[in-house]
């Protein structure tokens, strides 16, 4: 897409890269005006207004824009911006719904008059399969063949749907299956951290951006790139050439001096900030982190840090461009020539770190010694609980009190052995908050040789597996000797990609699980990922503890939680001494000297030459061709979905919402797992009556996240979390809700349906952080699918909230101090929400609830449509039929 900007304040120039001319926008011109001093501002906002600058446009982005955000100083009012995004990353989770959604976008173009080719994405988006793989099959040298085999046999018309899409589109890759996951391939390989783009007969040089299909997109902070996750509404907008529409945040600086202690790792470092940011408040924040500690931490360090910027609540974890950037792109493998813009243009445009840089103004600040990190795990059911290594056995220890203590005996694959609460019964390395740190997976390799080299065994109901990032963390384990003791712990690879983090752990052994489930038991499963919610991982696992590789190999050891692995042994070895994980733990020096010996940047180089091929199955898949997109009747994982059905040219008049019932009643911290349908389908749901139906047997379910592309799965699953608890239905767990008046308990969708055929709107009432959690865009889509036309909530989650508006769902926000409980509500009430019809940005909406007996109840609530671009996409619908409106006028 060209860039044509008005360039009002002259900072059009070049620069020389070797002999290379470039075009920038040099922000020192804006410095020579006296709009602003560059180095007080964040580096992240350097980046905001040098995109400002090159997209000036007189529609989106406006002179006083830029003007205001170069004199931007800490408590200044939040200004509304247009952001675009130099490139849209997606997994395939929530990828394939947006291939789906510009395909069935084709469709109407095509049938309202226009030309369907213009729906194209046009700028560059790639989309890495990587949500797919289940661990069905581990702990031997076969499970990651058998693994993959069953992606494929599960998932072959998503496959072939995304390879016509790659054919269909322009500007449109996919990374095959068993390749990597989005946020390592994108670290590793993709992040350009400074494009450059042909602009007419010149090369224009900017910083690197994008905004991606899962909340983790901010693992790239850590190379200086900006950006964020969003859902995938916005990130079809983005990818159709729509700026996304936000206010300019607060940015949050982190103070980071000193070095990790000894038998500290950038996990423990992770768990802790996250910890120190929740209680700090910074959702919906930058958060950047600066100091003379930035200096120690390697750039995969900052990418475990960054990438749990959604746990800790912030948009964005930023790290700036610095010596430590460009160590990491030269050992990953990148073009002298990149390397070289990258440093000269970040050296050119101020943002380029050391650790002589001034501090910049920051609108608060936090600060942290590297040297008081301990071990640490966080749990049971929230990434920000962390608990010392030393503490978890008692913490712990409060989670099971009250739980059947029984110990029962199971026998499984020719072991028997004792199971009780506190068993570890999953153990999982998985992608992707530590798998692209080299330190860490080979610091859990060292682990494993040590314990090897002991007598220790993995304790027999412990289901392990390792499911790195990217092919390169295999060639460096094989290279370094260590897979092979890896291996003999049962830590065999299983597949690249998310796998347990998502709740694509598999199935537990049918014995393991029945005692389980039968006796009530609370069984843990401790993880390398970044979330922990509960009913996640696995439905009967109840506690989830996130850690770092090497302490998830311990633990796997251990086979327990209610132990202290700082002062118990983990066993005895051959000898029938006791062995403690202190006498297994490598040192730094081990660990820094396995990296330089086993990792290279051939190995880099070699696997990402090949990252857009794909296996023998990838490439004998036959591909549909043509433009449109032929849908398939009988498909019960692609359908063309309601979107755009009779939709007319102009949008109609807001109206009001009046005679709305309550479908569900919730709490808080209600996360978007358990919003959105995740995980497996439960064989007596309305989505498997569905399957069932169309003639899919239920072991062919597959799991709802690989059938995203089927809307009527996807509204029959919305709100059908196992752990859900609709207070509108005392004392149920799941998808249980009262249709009103008559009280009678029913699924959530049959209720909906009912109520769609008596012709009455819906509404959630919610609790704070409604919306927390992963990106998803089935939280908003299944929402407006279900007829729920607004959520009344204490609080959003950013993205969560923006979604809602994508999807023409009105978020209504209680006053402060105000609440379902303060009110009075009990959900029995009839709602009508007066105000919508002259709908502004925060506007206050008046809503009367009426009782069976006539009582009414009249109170204010913040209509949380926060920007003048936000009220465009709530008229038209959603900002998809606001965008198809737009390209067909």
């Amino acid at each position: 897409m060209p860039i044509s900007a008005a360039n009002s304040f002259k900072t059009r120039d070049k620069l020389n890269v070797g002999a290379q001319p470039f075009e920038i926008h040099r922000l020192e011109k804006l410095e020579t005006q006296g709009l602003t001093r560059l180095e007080t501002l964040p580096f992240s906002l350097r980046i905001l207004l040098e995109n400002l600058l090159r997209w000036e446009d007189g529609r989106f982005v406006h002179a006083d824009d830029i003007a205001a955000l170069a004199k931007w100083t800490p408590g200044v009012e939040q200004k509304e911006i247009a952001f675009m995004p130099a490139r849209v990353l997606l997994q395939d989770f929530t990828g394939v719904p947006a291939v789906v959604d510009l395909a069935t976008m084709r469709e109407a173009m095509q049938k309202m008059g226009g030309n369907p080719k213009r729906i194209n994405p046009l700028f560059p988006a790639e989309l890495v399969i990587d949500h797919s793989v289940q661990v069905d099959s581990f702990g031997n040298v076969n499970a990651f063949g058998i693994n993959a085999e069953l992606e494929f046999q599960r998932n072959v018309e998503r496959y072939q749907f995304l390879r016509w899409g790659q054919e269909a589109f322009r500007n449109f890759k996919v990374v095959p299956p068993d390749t990597g996951i989005c946020h390592q391939v994108n670290i590793e390989y993709l992040a350009r951290v400074v494009c450059s783009m042909p602009n007419g007969n010149q090369l224009e040089a900017y910083p690197d951006s994008l905004v991606g299909t899962d909340s983790h997109t901010t693992m790239v902070n850590s190379l200086g790139v900006f950006g964020w996750g969003v859902g995938g509404i916005e990130a079809e907008a983005a990818m159709l050439g729509q700026p996304l529409s936000m206010l300019v945040p607060e940015v949050v600086g982190f103070k980071l001096h000193g070095r990790l202690r000894e038998g500290a790792t950038a996990t423990d470092l992770v768990l802790t900030v996250t910890e120190m940011l929740r209680k700090k408040g910074v959702v919906g924040k930058f958060v950047e982190f600066y100091g003379s500690g930035l200096s120690s931490l390697s750039v995969p360090d900052r990418a475990t840090i960054a990438n749990m910027a959604p746990e800790y609540g912030a948009t964005m974890g930023f790290f700036p461009v610095d010596n430590e950037t460009l160590t990491y792109l030269h050992f990953t493998g990148r073009s002298q020539e990149q390397i070289a813009l990258v440093e000269a243009y970040s050296k050119e445009q101020s943002l380029f770190r050391a650790d002589s840089t001034p501090d910049p103004a920051f609108s608060d600040r936090l600060e942290l010694d590297l040297g008081s990190v301990e071990p640490t795990v966080a749990g049971p059911k929230r990434p920000q609980d962390r608990v010392a290594l030393k503490n978890a056995k008692a913490s712990f220890t409060k989670v099971v009190e009250g739980a059947p203590c029984k110990e029962v005996s199971v026998k499984n694959n020719g072991d028997g052995f004792p199971l009780s609460s506190g068993a570890v019964v999953i153990a999982a390395i998985t992608s992707c908050t530590n798998t692209s740190n080299p330190s860490l997976m080979l610091g859990a390799g060292l682990v494993a040789k040590k314990a090897v080299e002991r007598g220790l065994q993995v304790k027999p109901w412990v289901k392990t597996s390792l499911a790195p990032g990217s092919k390169v963390v295999t060639d460096y384990l094989q290279a370094s000797g260590l897979m092979n003791y890896l291996e003999q712990l049962k830590f065999h690879l299983v597949g690249y990609g998310c796998t347990t983090c998502i709740g694509n752990s598999g199935p537990l052994p049918e014995p393991i699980g029945a005692a389980i489930k039968e006796n009530n038991m609370v069984a843990v499963a401790v993880l390398s990922g970044n979330r922990n919610f509960e009913g996640r991982v696995h439905p009967l696992v109840r506690a989830n503890y996130l850690a770092s590789p090497p302490l998830v190999v311990a633990y796997a050891l251990a086979g327990r939680m209610d132990m202290d692995l700082t002062s118990e042994p983990l066993g005895t070895d051959k000898a029938g001494k006791p062995v403690y994980l202190r006498e297994i733990w490598p040192s730094a020096q081990e660990v820094e000297a396995t990296v330089r010996s086993a990792v290279s940047k051939e190995q880099y180089r070699k696997e990402y030459s090949e990252v857009f091929e794909g296996d023998a199955r990838w490439k004998a898949m036959p591909v549909p061709a043509g433009d449109l997109y032929q849908w398939d009747a009988k498909s019960t994982y692609i359908k063309m979905p309601p979107y755009f059905e009779n939709m007319p040219k102009t949008p109609p008049a807001l109206a009001d919402i009046h005679g709305a019932r309550v479908l569900a009643v919730l709490g808080d911290s209600v996360t978007t797992d358990h919003i959105s349908p995740a995980g497996s389908i439960a064989t007596d749901s309305p989505a498997a009556k569905y399957l069932i139906a169309h003639g899919v047997k239920p072991h062919e379910f597959n799991s709802y996240g690989a059938r995203r592309g089927n809307h009527e799965v996807m509204m029959r699953g919305t709100f059908a979390n196992i752990r859900l608890r609709n207070q509108l239905a005392p004392g149920t767990e799941g998808s249980w809700t009262l249709h009103l008046p008559d009280g009678e308990e029913m699924y959530i969708y049959d209720a909906s349906v009912k109520y769609r055929e008596e012709g009455v709107p819906l509404v959630v009432i919610a609790g704070k952080e409604y919306g927390s959690g992963s990106s998803r865009d089935w939280a908003a889509k299944g929402t407006r699918l279900l007829g729920i036309r607004a959520v009344l909530a204490e609080s959003y989650e950013r993205i969560h909230r923006s979604n809602l508006v994508g999807m023409g769902v009105l978020p209504l926000e209680f006053k402060a101090g105000e609440n379902r409980e303060s009110l009075g509500l009990t959900g029995h009430e009839v709602f009508d929400v007066a105000g919508i019809s002259s709908l502004r940005p925060r506007m206050q909406a008046t809503v009367h609830a009426k009782s069976a007996d006539g009582k009414l109840k009249t109170f204010a609530a913040t209509m949380r449509v926060d920007t003048p671009e936000e009220v465009s996409y709530y008229q038209h619908g959603g900002i998809l039929q606001y965008v198809l409106r737009q390209m067909v006028s």
